[in-house]
């Protein structure tokens, strides 16, 4: 996934696992789950879209927030959204259908495609698909957010990728790296001799009729695209990643409703081969190709994350029930594991809350008690603590600062990453608290 802004990584990551138990599906209460976006939407906590269905029948769509702050344009069913890495799921159909056409073999090599990658002579087509190549991923790199909303040429971005050398002998372990399905897109362009947006285009787009999908350029309001943005007190504009970096590995436009049609062809073989399909869905060592699984209490579905600037993105579909979930934001404030497990509890008919907010007044507060360097005996990580623009904000050893929120007195929040900070001033102490697990941090 590509990821611009990465808050506390060693604690604060969006986990994938969601909780719940198997029954048998009831008549979804789309009331309640209105409901439930209606208290994201009016306290700034999500701005997005989600759609769901089952057997092949659309049965829930919600469109919340603006895709346009500053010009006050409200999102709507028909937004377009950069869904980052879920870009793979359709870099990886369109590889199987090269291999289908007899272009391509799982187990050649890239040497005659990128001779300068290191070990290429040893790296197939399979280690790039499920992350087993040890070619170290560009979006790691701390220069990558100075460059990448630069546009960039095919050339650029290989020496990029030659550059950035290899993190580990070829298929002796798994390691997430964007730069594989840079280059997988490049083989792509070679092999067809077509651009990837055309490949898209032909290939699954066209066919599924998936009017609102595409591989993006420019972003481009007036085509109903939509901006992103990161929540600091108030909806921000975030940086604007340039589409000819990420290519098949982030660069892809579309909606929710047009993802659950790609999820159900997907899964039912309209796109590629069933022997094909169980080649994506086969894990090792968590990855599979172009999939991730994604369980749900005793249920397991398979497909992928994304984020890019302030997008994030989820899809996913259970085999057993036929049901395909998307869900992609343009604005996030709150932890998006939990709006997942929100919605398919309503999909399952399962137990979930709808969420209470409140706003503690801390105008009257000197926040400089709270202020200073804290560190913990726990685990190897400082907190800073500032006082900017009226708040608070929080900066992990080698992160990027985050805002918090006032919600009682001496207590603070970061709902993005479900973190809760309680202040004791008079010892200097701070207990953070993250899904259910508590660490002890003091003033130094």
């Amino acid at each position: 996934m590509i990821r611009i802004m990465k808050v506390l990584q060693i604690l604060f990551t969006i986990c994938l696992l969601l909780t719940g138990h198997s029954v048998i599906a009831q008549e979804l209460n789309t009331t309640k789950l209105d409901r439930y976006f209606d208290a994201l939407e009016e306290n700034n906590k999500f701005m997005g879209s989600v759609a769901v269905s089952r057997g092949g029948e659309l049965i829930y769509k919600r469109t919340v927030g603006y895709s346009d702050v500053e010009s006050s344009v409200k999102a709507n069913e028909n937004t377009k959204y950069r869904i980052g890495s879920i870009s793979k799921t359709f870099t990886t159909i369109l590889v199987f259908k090269a291999i289908e056409e007899g272009k391509l073999e799982l187990d050649q090599t890239i040497k005659s495609f990128f001779p300068k990658v290191k070990h290429a002579d040893k790296i197939t087509i399979e280690n790039l698909l499920n992350h087993r190549s040890g070619i170290h991923s560009f979006t790691n790199d701390e220069s990558y957010l100075e460059w990448s909303t630069e546009a960039r040429s095919r050339k650029e971005m290989i020496k990029i990728i030659v550059d950035g050398g290899s993190d580990f002998a070829p298929d002796t372990k798994a390691e997430y790296s964007n730069s594989n399905f840079v280059l997988l897109t490049y083989i792509l362009e070679d092999i067809y001799g077509r651009s990837y947006s055309a490949l898209v285009k032909e290939y699954v787009a066209d066919p599924l009729q998936l009017k609102q999908t595409y591989v993006g350029e420019e972003l481009d309001t007036s085509k109903g695209e939509s901006k992103s943005y990161w929540y600091k007190r108030g909806w921000e504009l975030a940086s604007v990643t340039d589409m000819t970096v990420p290519v098949g590995a982030g660069a892809i436009v579309s909606t929710p409703a047009d993802l659950v049609v790609f999820s159900d062809a997907l899964f039912s073989g309209k796109l590629i081969s069933k022997k094909s399909l169980e080649k994506m869905m086969s894990l090792k060592d968590g990855f599979g190709m172009g999939l991730f699984t994604v369980p749900f209490g005793e249920r397991t579905a398979y497909g992928h994350t994304g984020g890019i600037d302030g997008f994030g993105s989820v899809f996913s579909y259970f085999p057993e029930d036929n049901v395909s979930f998307a869900m992609v934001y343009n604005g996030l404030n709150y932890e998006f594991n939990a709006i997942s497990i929100a919605v398919l509890s309503a999909v399952f008919d399962q137990p979930y809350d709808i969420p209470e907010f409140t706003i503690y007044d801390i105008s009257s507060v000197d926040l400089e008690i709270y202020t200073g360097v804290y560190g913990s005996e726990q685990i190897p990580l400082k907190i800073t603590i500032l006082k900017e623009d009226q708040g608070l904000t929080a900066q992990a050893t080698g992160q990027s600062a985050f805002p918090l929120e006032p919600v009682d007195e001496h207590i603070f929040s970061f709902d993005p990453a479900g973190v809760v900070l309680e202040f004791n001033p008079g010892e200097k102490t701070i207990v953070l608290k993250q899904r259910g697990m508590e660490f002890q941090f003091s003033k130094e």
